[in-house]
């Protein structure tokens, strides 16, 4: 498990900001599944499918270690998308006993009508709630946090 970072000598400035952008992506990361049908998939599922999308196939076992969730959970969230159609599995080219899970094409479209209409959605906001310099300002935020996420 992680250990929690001594915070106990950074400025209440910092930790304003901290809880702001936390409480601020939250909100953002729910408006957004709203944007589509949230009874498509559960949480844990659109994370194993995004995590398959970004990082490629792997093994259920390697799921499991990389959502942090025992190897049962993470084989009944593949069955899941697998009957689904969204992932499918392959046997391991380098160990005949393991199977691969990958994204299939219908898993690929799914994400992407579920990232579009999130942006679509977004992009709407921005442009009816914002003015240009408040979008510039935005830009401007996100490539700091940006650069926060890669530190």
């Amino acid at each position: 498990m992680n250990e929690i970072p001594d915070t106990s000598d950074v400025s209440e400035s910092a930790v304003r900001a901290a809880r702001e952008v936390r409480v601020v992506f939250s909100r953002l990361r729910r408006r957004m599944r709203e944007t589509y049908d949230p009874a498509d998939v559960t949480p844990s599922q659109s994370s194993v499918l995004s995590r398959l999308d970004k990082d490629g196939e792997a093994s259920v076992s390697d799921l499991a270690a990389a959502e942090r969730v025992r190897h049962q959970s993470a084989a009944a969230t593949v069955a899941v998308l697998e009957q689904r159609g969204l992932v499918s599995r392959r046997q391991d080219p380098g160990d005949g006993r393991r199977q691969l899970v990958f994204v299939t094409e219908s898993g690929h479209s799914f994400l992407e009508d579920r990232r579009r209409a999130g942006e679509s959605w977004l992009t709407r906001a921005l442009e009816d709630e914002c003015t240009e310099s408040e979008r510039r300002a935005v830009r401007e935020a996100a490539a700091i946090l940006e650069r926060i996420a890669r530190s």
